[in-house]
């Protein structure tokens, strides 16, 4: 399973490296986490510079995307070239949005019909593009996913590794990233958030 992070110049660490960290505590020969950025390096919206995995095109034919966000969000859905990159497809990826990401998704026409979850920042922009936007930190339909604040990134990642894992594999990668003394607060949390989204079939087993 490849799951890859899209991240963009001015990206928020607090999306893409949390959703990286929670991800990759699947220790599973074949499991792979990228970042997946348009050049070779990217800096952060606090000057941290990362180097990419993955192309934006390696990116869209992985088995799970999610959208991070940054400070140059409207700049990216504003580049027809840098858009024309991103094939995603939720019939065949599930995809998730963090913040500003649900704006991506919004403009390549991901989100019709759907309501998000999005940074109070964004919400306008969003509304804008005629997706109604919920007062909540996590919502999916489907294969698509939005998340709202810079720590619901750990919803987008514990969503991903329910849906592809199962709900055992994400509450135990929660349970080894929560803080002492917290952990099944942490948990409960995490799974009362996503498992109103997961397919029925996985809530009964």
């Amino acid at each position: 399973m490849h799951v890859a992070i899209l991240t963009f110049e001015g990206y928020n660490e607090l999306d893409s490296l949390i959703a990286l960290g929670i991800l990759n505590r699947i220790k599973k020969p074949g499991w792979r986490v990228s970042i997946a950025s348009p050049t070779a390096k990217v800096r952060s919206m606090n000057g941290v510079v990362i180097e990419s995995h993955v192309s934006l095109s390696e990116a869209s034919k992985a088995d799970a995307v999610i959208v991070g966000s940054g400070m140059q969000t409207r700049e990216v859905v504003a580049d027809p070239a840098l858009m024309a990159q991103l094939k995603l497809d939720p019939k065949r990826q599930l995809l998730a949005a963090q913040c500003s990401g649900t704006l991506i998704l919004a403009k390549l026409g991901l989100l019709d019909g759907i309501p998000a979850c999005t940074d109070l920042t964004t919400k306008p922009w969003v509304q804008e593009a005629g997706i109604e936007i919920l007062n909540q930190a996590f919502f999916a339909q489907g294969n698509l996913a939005t998340a709202g604040g810079c720590l619901a990134s750990q919803y987008l990642a514990t969503w991903i590794i329910a849906r592809l894992e199962g709900i055992e594999a994400a509450e135990s990668a929660m349970h080894y990233v929560a803080p002492v003394g917290e952990k099944e607060d942490y948990v409960k949390r995490a799974m009362r958030n996503i498992t109103p989204y997961l397919p029925q079939k996985q809530i009964a087993l």
